[in-house]
Parts: C-alpha cells; sequence; structure tokens
C-alpha cells in the first residue's frame, strides 16, 4: 500500500510541476546558425521551449505529427492521410496508449505535459500558421498515440502492410542499402588517449523523420545536444556532458506475420488450438479531406494482433513496437544517464524496439548493442518465422521477450573501436574480437553480413592507432570497398568484353569513363554518374529478385540505357555526377556527391530534364571528442540544409555549403558559453 501512496504522491507532483511552467523561466538561445538551445530550470519547462522552438522552425510537419496522434491525418493530406489513419487504428495505437498510460513514470510524464503544452501553446499565439484546424488542441495522449505509430513504422510495419495487400508475404534475405554509420574508439585506439564518437544518420533531408538538431539544459540534471526528429521532446542521439551514443537501423527480426485458418462456414472466425475463436470487429472512422461524410472501414484483431483480409488469404501481424509504450520514456532515461552503468539500466527497460546502440563516454568506455525488444520465439526449427508462420496454434504465439543480457553486444573490446553501418552485429569490430552468432537465437533473424560501408571500413582501420583528423576522414570517405556488398553484382560491368557493343563515339566515351573510374563518390567523377544510373535502372529492374551476378545479357542492356538516358536528356555522355544529380533547397541546385552504400552516400529521385534530387542520405552529423582532462566533451556537427524550413529564414540553407564540402559547425554544452555568443535570446510567448 506504501507503494501505491507514494506513487499517487509523485503522480500529483507531476501536475503541479506542469501547472508551473512559466515561459518566462524558459530561454531559447539561438547560435549564429539558428540552432536552438534551451535553458529552463526544470525538464517540463525544457521540453515546453523545444516545443515552441522546432515550432517556429518547422510548424507544418508538427502538425502532422498532432494529425496522426488523432486518427486525422486524411482531414490534412487527402487519401493518402486517411490510409495512414486507417493504419494507425487497425494498430489500436491509441487503445495501447490507454491500456499502458499508468505504467509512464510520473517524471516522464511531465515532461510530455510540458512538450504538448508548448505546442499548444504556440498554436493558440499563432493562429494564421495553423494549416489544419482539426490539429489543435491536443493532448498527452494523442501525442503518445502519435508515438507509438511512429516507432511501429520504423519495426517495419509500413513494409509488411503493403506486402500483405499486395499478394506478397514471403520474405527473402536482403542487403538494404539505407541506413546510417556509427564509429566509437577509446584510448586504447586513440593517439590522444581520448575517445572519439561519430553520429552519423542517414535520413531524408526533409520531412517527419528528417533530424533537427537542438541542444536541452535544464537544472535537474539534462544537458543534452544531438539530433531529434518532429515531434521529439528529448533527443534521440547525441552527447551529454559525460557520454554519448549514436543510432543505426537495425534489421533483426521485429515483426512475425501469420496466415489464420479461417472456419469455411464462418469467415469472422480462426482456428486456434483446435477451437473457433471470433476475430474481433471493430470499424476504423475515416475522414477525408474533401469527402462532407465520414468513411467506416472494418478492421479486425486476432490473438497474434491486428488482422487483414485479403484475396489470398486473413493474415494478422504481431509486433513488439505495439506492445510497450514506454520508448520515448527509456530514451528520457538514457538522455539523463551519467556513466554506462546508469545507462545499461535505462537499457534494462528494453522498451525502444529498435536501433543498434554505439556508445563512448568521458571514462574511456565504448559499447555497441544491437538493441531491440525481441520475443522468446519457439526453437522448434520446423517454424521459420522470416517467412508467414501458422496462425492456428499456441506453438507460435510467443508472449515473453529477452533481457538486454541476452542481445549482442561489447564492451571495450582490445581493439578500441566498435562501429556499425546497419550490417552485422558479429563484424562490429577487429576480427579476432568479434562475436559469433552461434552464440544467439538465429530465430531472432541478426544480420550476418557485411555491407559496401562495413567493408570500406574494415580496409580503412588498421592496426596503427587513429588521431582526431584520421577519424573523421574515415566517416568522411567516399570510397567504395575493392569487393563490392551490392545485393547485385554490378562490379561484372567494369570486366564486360565490350567487343560487340556499338562503336558509337558516345557509347566508347561511356565505357571508357567508366573503366577508368576509381570507384569514388565524388561529384566531378564521370565514373560515379555512370554507375549510379546503372545503380538506380538495375535496382528498379531486378527488385525483388535474389541476389546473384549481372548477367552479360543485363550488362550490355545496362550499358545501352545509360547511354540512351544521357544522349537523351543531355546530348552526351562525357558527364560527372554532380551534372545529374543535384542537391536542391528552394530554388538552389548543386552538383552533390554520394550514392547508395558509400560512407557519404546519397539517395536520389527523378527531378527534372534528367536530373536527380537528393531526397536523402549523409544527413545530421556529429563528433564527439570527450576530453581527458574531465572538461566538457568538444563537439562539431553539420545537417543537411539548415535549422529551419522557412524559404525566408537565413537559417533555410546556411549549412548547406558546409555539407557539401564536408566541413562541421562547432557546437558546445556550455551554457555560459552559448548564451555569450547567441544571436538572439528570447522567452517562448
Amino acid at each position: 500500500m506504501r507503494s501505491h501512496y507514494l506513487f499517487f504522491l509523485l503522480f500529483i507532483f507531476s501536475f503541479k510541476v506542469d501547472a508551473q511552467i512559466n515561459p518566462d523561466r524558459i530561454s531559447i538561445a539561438r547560435d549564429s546558425f539558428g540552432v536552438p538551445h534551451i535553458f529552463a530550470p526544470t525538464d517540463p519547462e525544457v521540453a515546453y521551449g523545444i516545443a515552441w522552438a522546432h515550432a517556429e522552425d518547422d510548424f507544418e510537419t508538427l502538425q502532422m505529427v498532432v494529425l496522426s496522434g488523432k486518427a486525422k491525418l486524411g482531414t490534412g493530406l487527402g487519401r493518402k492521410g486517411a490510409e495512414a489513419d486507417y493504419v494507425i487504428q487497425l494498430l489500436r495505437c491509441r487503445q495501447t496508449v490507454d491500456e499502458q498510460w499508468n505504467t509512464l513514470s510520473p517524471d516522464f510524464l511531465a515532461l510530455i505535459k510540458g512538450y504538448v503544452a508548448g505546442l499548444n501553446a504556440y498554436a493558440k499565439a499563432n493562429p494564421s500558421k495553423v494549416k489544419y484546424k482539426k490539429a489543435f488542441p491536443f493532448d498527452e495522449k494523442e501525442y503518445m498515440t502519435a508515438v507509438v505509430f511512429s516507432i511501429s513504422l520504423f519495426c517495419g510495419v509500413d513494409a509488411i502492410l503493403p506486402q500483405i495487400l499486395g499478394g506478397n508475404v514471403a520474405t527473402l534475405p536482403g542487403f538494404n542499402t539505407d541506413g546510417s554509420n556509427a564509429f566509437a574508439m577509446n584510448s586504447a585506439k586513440t593517439t590522444t588517449g581520448e575517445s572519439f564518437l561519430a553520429i552519423n544518420a542517414h535520413q531524408p533531408n526533409t520531412g517527419p523523420v528528417a533530424f533537427y538538431e537542438a541542444h536541452l539544459q535544464s537544472e535537474q540534471g539534462w544537458n543534452m545536444l544531438g539530433g531529434l526528429f518532429p515531434g521529439g521532446c528529448l533527443i534521440f542521439h547525441g552527447t551529454n556532458e559525460n557520454l554519448g551514443w549514436a543510432h543505426t537501423v537495425n534489421y533483426q527480426d521485429k515483426i512475425d506475420l501469420y496466415q489464420l485458418k479461417m472456419n469455411p462456414n464462418n469467415n469472422n472466425q480462426y482456428e486456434f488450438d483446435g477451437n473457433w475463436i471470433n476475430l474481433e470487429e471493430n470499424k476504423a472512422r475515416l475522414k477525408v479531406k474533401g469527402i462532407p461524410i465520414r468513411i467506416g472501414k472494418k478492421i479486425w484483431w486476432s490473438k497474434y494482433g491486428p488482422t487483414l483480409k485479403t484475396k489470398n488469404g486473413t493474415f494478422s501481424l504481431r509486433v513488439p513496437a505495439l506492445m510497450d509504450i514506454k520508448a520515448l520514456e527509456q530514451w528520457y532515461r538514457m538522455n539523463k544517464a551519467k556513466n554506462f552503468t546508469e545507462f545499461y539500466s535505462a537499457l534494462r527497460m528494453t522498451s525502444l524496439p529498435m536501433f543498434n546502440i554505439t556508445y563512448a563516454d568521458r571514462y574511456d568506455t565504448i559499447f555497441y548493442i544491437s538493441n531491440g525488444k525481441m520475443p522468446r520465439r519457439n526453437p522448434d526449427t520446423s517454424f521459420h518465422w522470416k517467412s508467414t508462420l501458422p496462425g492456428n496454434t499456441s506453438k507460435t504465439l510467443w508472449t515473453e521477450f529477452k533481457t538486454v543480457n541476452e542481445l549482442p553486444q561489447y564492451i571495450n573490446p582490445p581493439s578500441g573501436y566498435l562501429f556499425n553501418t546497419n550490417h552485422s552485429p558479429f563484424l562490429a569490430t577487429d576480427p579476432k574480437f568479434n562475436l559469433s552468432p552461434k552464440g544467439y537465437d538465429i530465430n531472432d533473424g541478426y544480420e550476418t553480413y557485411h555491407n559496401n560501408r562495413s567493408q570500406r571500413v574494415t580496409e580503412l582501420i588498421k592496426d596503427d592507432k587513429v588521431d582526431y583528423s584520421r577519424f573523421k576522414q574515415i566517416k568522411f570517405d567516399q570510397q567504395l570497398p575493392q569487393q563490392l556488398k551490392y545485393i547485385y553484382g554490378i562490379d561484372s560491368m567494369l570486366n564486360l568484353d565490350t567487343a560487340d557493343l556499338s562503336t558509337s563515339p558516345g557509347m566508347w566515351t561511356l565505357i571508357r569513363n567508366f573503366r577508368s573510374w576509381d570507384r569514388k563518390a565524388t561529384a566531378d567523377s564521370k565514373g560515379a554518374g555512370i554507375f549510379m544510373l546503372m545503380y538506380f535502372y538495375l535496382a528498379d529492374k531486378l527488385k525483388g529478385s535474389p541476389p546473384r551476378q549481372i548477367t552479360r545479357h543485363e550488362a550490355i542492356g545496362t550499358y545501352q540505357y545509360v547511354y540512351d538516358y544521357m544522349m537523351k536528356y543531355f546530348g552526351t555522355t562525357d558527364l560527372t555526377l554532380g551534372d545529374i544529380q543535384k542537391l536542391v533547397r528552394g530554388d538552389d541546385a548543386r552538383p552533390a556527391w554520394g550514392f547508395p552504400d558509400v560512407l557519404t552516400p546519397s539517395f536520389s529521385e527523378p527531378w527534372t530534364n534528367g536530373m536527380r534530387k537528393v531526397t536523402g542520405g549523409d544527413a545530421y552529423i556529429c563528433f564527439v571528442r570527450y576530453q581527458k582532462d574531465g572538461n566538457l566533451p568538444l563537439n562539431e556537427s553539420v545537417n543537411t540544409f539548415g535549422a529551419s524550413m522557412d524559404p525566408a529564414s537565413p537559417h533555410f540553407k546556411d549549412q548547406m555549403g558546409m555539407f557539401q564540402a564536408q566541413q562541421t559547425k562547432k557546437m558546445s554544452l556550455d551554457k555560459a558559453e552559448v548564451m555569450r555568443k547567441a544571436e538572439r535570446v528570447y522567452h517562448p510567448r
């Protein structure tokens, strides 16, 4: 009884903290690049401040987050938004939040109350900027609904649903070229005896998962600098005074898919352990912009989870991300950790259901874990957990999760370094000290392969020690490895016998440029331009095919495609990568380096006049140097464009030139220094 009474007092206290938020006690200091540094006495007040500052820079995207929490994206985005609203209701995101609300800690509840209050206050103070009238006001449960939905998408729901609805639910092993980079070194590897950390997210450069940089500091022990997504009330990855971490996407088996055996006499019943059980049936209520009536669409739920009926059968999903709403709270504990013991204690929550974590601190500790909320699955080898499972037996219905200690992880390997580029957790350091996959559950689906980026890192990191300049050069490397690791053997194009190819001058120029290519993804490279067009052509043409080498016939056809493309749009084959691929911000288009799966990647899409526009890739970059003398860490960073999404702002693209030149700006965790150099300091009102 006493513990319940203490919880009640803490819960009441959280409301007192919320009620005491005073904008005059919150300072937003904008540095010379417009990055917000939020200072306030309490954590909820800091959350209020970051909500306000982020709204000043990207209010339209934040309104999308709010609408998702209300399942009202259809009112703003029309049919596409309504599709997302359907998924939010299919997944029972709000119901899960309601059921687990009381599992959230009082101090975290106070934090999200502060954030929601800040965003509501901004909307109230700026009614002309409220583009979507259904967005405000919104509340804390709607906020957490948006969080649960976003995290489920990161765990693969967005990929599996189209497979089910499209009638293609079997999965094949493959190599994903999207992702991020993370590097950590300690005194065993660095020439200075310091620890280094590189945080390098590969994300879209705009939109709901583009990183926004901020610095959050309270008088309650919170002082964190790094990146967050729109709607984030804290830092997702970055550094505080003592420690920091970088996230990269991992590809463990985070979702299980089941085909239900339906009753031939009742299509709302499925078999389970020899009995017919009724599907739970409900209706998704959808409001679509431009349609005056509300649309109802049936949704179902089985013992496994959200369920879809298709012409190919009835399928259910089981998603760990939908079973725990405390992911943000775990991030909050990670933000405020003072040492590795406290950080690892936060990881024990196992509420963050995805992301590799690469860690370094001022105490010379480095650490890596392939993090996830991993089910304790039936070891019966007759079940193929990476494919479609039988949904008629309790043998496939897992109900427990593994502890953090059971996940692949390293701490202070003798090599002195750890890294991840979305590749195997069993290839994270020097081969002498790598973990063996034999020690881990094969049903967890851990990656076992190198990709191009990880292969290149193994070429770059030698036995000698690394200084800080060299550490940064590794991250900024633009070279493909000697042995390519793309899912399709595109390297065979370099060795193709071209005796029977067209002998037109343009074709021979193209072949000569490609064969003389140094395999670097620089903007001034002619070979890189050819390779980029080849890559996207083959990725589209061979999509869904198992890994294999390109045939001679395919290689000749690919050369011909690139030749025809260049001649059609540019009238010449003597082109560089930067001639074809552009980094675009407003009406400013600049030659862009990079292509998928180099350490400095670019992902692009067709744009105009045959050119391609970069949509993401190398994005938020932060280097941290933990000093031996105990002083605050030295930080430097760069984001793709700038702090603001407003074309009228001086910070709309003021980092664009630095980003292209692979340069960084200095950042500080020292409040006195920030305030002394700030170009503007104000209160959120």
